[in-house]
């Protein structure tokens, strides 16, 4: 197990281009190690640089060809690249159900690119719990951007746009994506619209359906997300959406929408750390018979939910006053 004193070692590691300190830590977050509050402690001075690009769509949209494709079009303009893939779990090992992603290889051994495959975890949103903190490593590394590709799992998709700049939603021909966007609400968080796959038939009619939906949508921050036609198995497209990705990274920094959206996603980042923090609480006292007996009177009708989850949570409150009090005696016993 690394040692303490060796996170300062694996985060100046990352920063001076080292492939393994960038995974080592990646391992940390995702295992939630005993050292992710230090790791997380090293890694805020060197957080917001990159721009993180999320690539959300169903699945069969094409989007690991084109996080690969992309990949490969930022890397000839001399970009350093992250890739956070998140992947399904396993349900036998906890790991990520893809992982090794075939079409990733061709940018296995460029120093210029970091991947990293991360499980959801069972998580909903089509992200990792951890991915907020694996972007920060990337962040260390020095990338310029970071694109961040979700499981694709419909429409909890929108968690996304919670941790990107630009989130970046894929479609095909012939799935009737343009209607489903709407249903699922994908409307409201792409920025950029990408039909994939544009050299099959119905492509032009998916552009048509496309636009008049979103005709219907205001777009965030002012900007009216433009659809891009992209052939991602022969590149065709691709340099037209990097463009479009680099005018919207314009966009949010004269606008101030950056800002804006890195501090709202901060807030939910710290919102879900807090209510974290409060289920471990509330999982140490699953046995307690303060637990037990609010259960009962639920299920017996003579209590109602809220009221025992007020009536739990305040009894949280006195068992942490309880052991602040026997903290603070100690303490004085031990002075004297």
């Amino acid at each position: 197990m690394t040692r303490p004193d060796d996170v300062e070692t694996l985060v100046a590691g990352a920063r001076d281009g080292s492939a393994r300190a960038v995974a080592r830590l990646i391992s940390l977050v995702e295992d939630r190690s005993a050292l992710l509050r230090e790791v997380s402690a090293a890694l805020a001075p060197t957080a917001g640089r990159a721009h993180v690009v999320g690539l959300t769509g169903s699945p069969g949209v094409g989007k690991s060809t084109s996080t690969s494709a992309l990949v490969s079009r930022l890397r000839e303009v001399g970009r350093t690249v992250g890739v956070l893939a998140v992947d399904p779990t396993s349900p036998f090992t906890g790991g990520a159900l893809l992982g090794d992603r075939i079409r990733m290889q061709d940018h296995a051994t460029d120093a210029g690119v970091y991947i990293r495959s991360m499980a959801s975890r069972g998580h909903l949103g089509g992200l990792s719990t951890s991915a907020p903190q694996a972007l920060r490593v990337f962040d260390a590394a020095g990338c310029d951007i970071v694109l961040v590709e979700t499981v694709g799992v419909g429409q909890s998709e929108v968690e996304i746009a919670g941790i990107a700049d630009t989130t970046l939603v894929l479609l095909a021909p012939g799935m009737g994506d343009g209607i489903q966007a709407a249903k699922a609400g994908i409307l409201e968080i792409g920025d950029i619209f990408c039909i994939n796959k544009a050299d099959r038939d119905g492509a032009e009619s998916t552009r048509r359906e496309l636009r008049s939906v979103l005709a219907m949508s205001a777009g965030r921050d002012g900007w009216k997300p433009p659809i891009a036609m992209t052939v991602a198995t022969t590149g065709d497209g691709l340099d037209a959406l990097v463009e479009q990705i680099d005018a919207h990274r314009a966009h949010l920094r004269d606008s101030g929408g950056l800002q804006r959206r890195r501090l709202s996603g901060a807030r939910r980042e710290i919102e879900a750390l807090a209510v974290a923090a409060v289920q471990e609480r509330l999982a140490h006292v699953s046995g307690h018979a303060d637990l037990e007996s609010l259960a009962e009177q639920v299920l017996a009708g003579t209590n109602d939910p809220f009221a025992a989850a007020d009536a739990l949570v305040a009894g949280l409150e006195r068992h942490d006053t309880q052991d602040n009090e026997v903290a603070v005696t100690d303490v004085t016993r031990g002075t004297q």
